[in-house]
């Protein structure tokens, strides 16, 4: 059992939806960063998505984007945000991290190095958005016989032909983005995301986290309320991106963990 499934199990047990809250890792610099990811389990966020910078990232709107950019700027790598993720495992060894990126910097590790390194740094998932599941041999199959979740996006287009192939090899949850196009672009709508979900779950028994277009506490708590939680993402990188103090950025966290929790 990972710490995701883990995770999931006491979140059941609670009666409780799941709050995952996404930070690109190194934006706008290293401290800073680690800072808010250490901060993010006081604030109500189950389960971390850590953003691991790439040059072209093409799920990701604006705000992504930028703070990839910022994080490459100031020399985010790859080894780095595996470091900030062994640097908040020496305080905290339940809450699970999920990477989440491209394949690129994986590949240019290879595959078998990077997986002994992510098992290392206390990493439980990954996110990897352009690796399609004709792709499972490259780094899917490995990284669940190294123990490590791999998570696959489900989307509005994925009709029930496509499903099953999507939910093969998936382990830890479903992340169904719930609009089409990019991070940051639209608002989620439960009504639209419910039937959507309940598709989904209705040929897997894992979790279905929604994602994409979660703004508010509001948005939050009607999102998880149709799903097993929610993702915030660019909402939370743009406080950061504005400069807020972590104090304040994590006050803003809390607003939709709190959300999401009273689902």
């Amino acid at each position: 059992m990972t710490r995701i499934d883990a995770k999931f199990a006491s979140l059941k047990e609670e009666g409780k939806k799941a709050f995952v809250s996404y930070i690109m890792a190194g934006d706008p610099d290293l401290e800073t960063s680690l800072e808010v990811m250490k901060g993010l389990p006081a604030a109500g966020v189950d389960i971390i998505e850590l953003g691991v910078p790439f040059t072209d990232p093409m799920a990701d709107g604006p705000t992504i984007q930028l703070a990839g950019q910022r994080a490459l700027d100031g020399g985010q790598t790859l080894q780095k945000t595996l470091d900030m993720a062994a640097e908040f495992r020496k305080t905290d060894d339940t809450t699970p991290i999920v990477l989440m990126g491209y394949y690129n910097p994986i590949y240019s590790r290879g595959v078998d190095r990077f997986l002994e390194d992510a098992k290392a740094a206390g990493i439980d998932g990954l996110i990897v958005v352009d690796l399609p599941p004709e792709e499972d041999e490259e780094l899917c199959i490995p990284a669940q016989a190294a123990g490590i979740n791999f998570i696959r996006l489900a989307t509005p287009t994925t009709d029930d032909k496509r499903l099953p192939k999507v939910l093969q090899n998936t382990s830890g949850f479903v992340y169904y983005v719930s609009v089409t196009g990019i991070t940051g672009s639209q608002a989620a709508q439960a009504t639209e995301v419910g039937p959507e979900v309940a598709r989904i779950k209705a040929k897997t028994d894992l979790p279905v986290i929604v994602g994409f277009g979660i703004t508010t506490p509001e948005a939050a708590e009607t999102i998880a309320g149709v799903a097993d939680g929610c993702v915030v993402g660019s909402a939370i990188v743009k406080e950061i991106a504005e400069g807020k103090p972590v104090a304040e950025v994590l006050d803003f966290v809390k607003g939709l963990a709190g959300g999401a929790h009273s689902a």
